[in-house]
């Protein structure tokens, strides 16, 4: 039996009374790659930053290990957020540190590890998104796709066993979006269990072990990528697909 990894039960999302999710019900095993696809205003960040609770769900439950992160206490949530790393479309690097400072200061102030032993970590890090050349420039001498490979970098150093990724590619010009997407593509051979929520559906037919279909607040429909591409059942799954798949 494949592990649970996250279970999400009737999740639910208002923002001033506007219902953003509409009871959800999912689950995530362990090494599995979620694509969460659909049109714009469907929801999907919404539902991606509930899944750690950046975004407070409204109503039901998001259990991670079998823990209900909406009825933790705060420190034990974030002992939970440790071990899922999120990648945003913005990278939120800290201008003011190297590259390889912005990958260690998280395991050092967070969990305590040794200087020495983060610095192997990240340069370790490094070579494996292509960037070992890079540790000591600082962000805004990189392009978008080199911050994008440091963002993940940088939420691997933390170990995670879950990572979370916020339509990654969004922000890049075209050339640099495969250079992030080989990165996600490598992570998702190596066994880690992800979600992603994305536009790139070649991404999405290539690596996912599920796509999430969403449009309205609702998954409105789940399946194995060339299932749902060749044949996608709802009528909203349909329509959007022949707008993107022309």
């Amino acid at each position: 039996m494949p592990t649970k990894m996250i279970e999400i039960q009737h999740l639910k999302k208002e923002f001033n009374g506007t219902e953003v999710l509409k009871d959800i019900s999912e689950e995530v095993d362990q090494g599995q790659v979620i694509c969460v696809i659909g049109p714009s205003g469907a929801g999907k960040s919404t539902f991606l930053r509930c899944l750690n609770v950046l975004e407070k769900p409204t109503a039901g439950k998001v259990l991670f290990e079998g823990k209900d992160l909406t009825h933790i206490s705060d420190q034990e949530l974030d002992e939970l957020r440790e071990k899922m790393g999120m990648v945003f479309q913005g990278f939120n690097l800290f201008p003011n540190m190297t590259v390889i400072d912005n990958i260690k200061i998280a395991p050092i102030k967070v969990k305590g590890i040794s200087e020495e032993e983060a610095t192997k970590t990240a340069k370790e890090l490094l070579t494996k998104v292509g960037l070992a050349d890079k540790a000591d420039v600082y962000p805004d001498s990189l392009s978008g796709g080199q911050k994008q490979r440091v963002a993940i970098a940088r939420s691997l150093a933390m170990d995670p066993e879950v990572m979370l990724f916020d339509e990654p590619t969004s922000a890049l010009d075209p050339e640099m979006v495969d250079e992030v997407l080989n990165v996600m593509q490598e992570l998702a051979d190596s066994g880690m269990t992800m979600v992603v929520v994305t536009h790139e559906m070649g991404f999405a037919k290539e690596v996912a072990d599920q796509i999430w279909f969403m449009a309205d607040g609702y998954i409105q429909e789940t399946g194995a990528p060339e299932e749902f591409f060749s044949h996608p059942t709802s009528d909203r799954a349909k329509e959007f697909l022949k707008k993107v798949l022309k």
